[in-house]
């Protein structure tokens, strides 16, 4: 295994502990929480790197880093939905997204076709990643509100993006 799959991994163990320590509620446990949360999206960029720069790109990488990435932010955005701080249709919205990328990806790897990941991808993902950070500080309500609004917008526009720029992957004729 190398060096950026263990990166990866370690990212997916991370996650557990992120929420236990949400959950155990002790004093200072949300600053905790966060140091664990941006240490493990420091490994997702780290694992980038080290894939691309040392030429350790692998079918497991490509499968399980942005498996990992969701799974890390979908955690916090569950916990925020559980405690109120982020209306449920907020996250479905990202859920809905994350599956329609990934089944519009799934087509065009089977018509021969590879969709790279698109910038307004990675600003949602950034964008979300800073967000949870924030959120996971003693801040006011209307900075939830705020960052919930960012990550919607975000989200809706790099799928839309998605689409738009792979209308020919789907036969829309058929429907």
């Amino acid at each position: 295994m190398n060096t950026a799959n263990k990166l990866t991994l370690l990212r997916i163990v991370m996650i557990p502990l992120f929420l236990v320590i949400l959950y155990l509620d002790f004093p200072y446990h949300r600053y905790a929480a966060l140091a664990v949360f941006i240490l493990a999206s420091a490994t997702d960029f780290v694992d980038g790197y080290v894939a691309r720069h040392y030429n350790q790109i692998t079918d497991f990488g490509k499968f399980m880093d942005p498996l990992a990435d969701k799974m890390l932010v979908m955690a916090a955005m569950l916990w925020f939905v559980e405690v109120g701080r982020m209306p449920a249709w907020a996250l479905l919205i990202v859920v809905v997204r994350e599956f329609a990328v990934s089944g519009l990806r799934l087509v065009a790897v089977d018509n021969g076709r590879v969709i790279a990941a698109a910038w307004s991808g990675k600003i949602k993902t950034a964008s979300t990643m800073v967000g949870i950070c924030l959120m996971l500080l003693p801040v006011p309500p209307a900075v939830d509100v705020t960052v919930t609004a960012v990550i919607v917008l975000t989200t809706v526009y790099s799928g839309v993006e998605y689409f738009v720029k792979n209308k020919d992957v789907i036969d829309w004729s058929h429907i």
